[in-house]
């Protein structure tokens, strides 16, 4: 796995926590539920829609085209249509930046940021 930089947690938190990032060609979602950050895939895994064009309910995200539902948390289907989950990603934030883990690359910071 390897540590890329995604995003200041302050940009997250301004965007209403809710935020699309493109990283080495991986679309990802990035929430800011309560003081915990999560990642996921940015599209919907029932209509192809981008997911952070939702609405960031708590824990769950709506999707915009079909309203189906999934946990930030753990990528779970939480509502129908939706009966796929969506990938996730580990996040790690040091000194105020949000990174994120992604399955190939090289990592910026060497090592795990945590």
């Amino acid at each position: 796995m390897c540590w890329k930089k995604a995003v200041e947690v302050s940009v997250l938190q301004q965007a209403g926590g809710l935020l699309a990032q493109v990283i080495d060609g991986v679309e990802l979602a990035f929430y800011a539920v309560e003081d915990d950050i999560y990642a996921t895939s940015d599209l919907c895994t029932h209509g192809a829609a981008r997911l952070s064009q939702g609405y960031l309910i708590g824990e769950l995200i709506e999707c915009p085209m079909h309203q189906g539902m999934f946990d930030v948390r753990t990528g779970a289907a939480a509502g129908p249509p939706c009966t796929h989950a969506l990938q996730t990603f580990p996040v790690r934030v040091k000194q105020g930046v949000i990174f994120v883990g992604l399955p190939t690359g090289t990592s910026e910071l060497g090592e795990d940021p945590a």
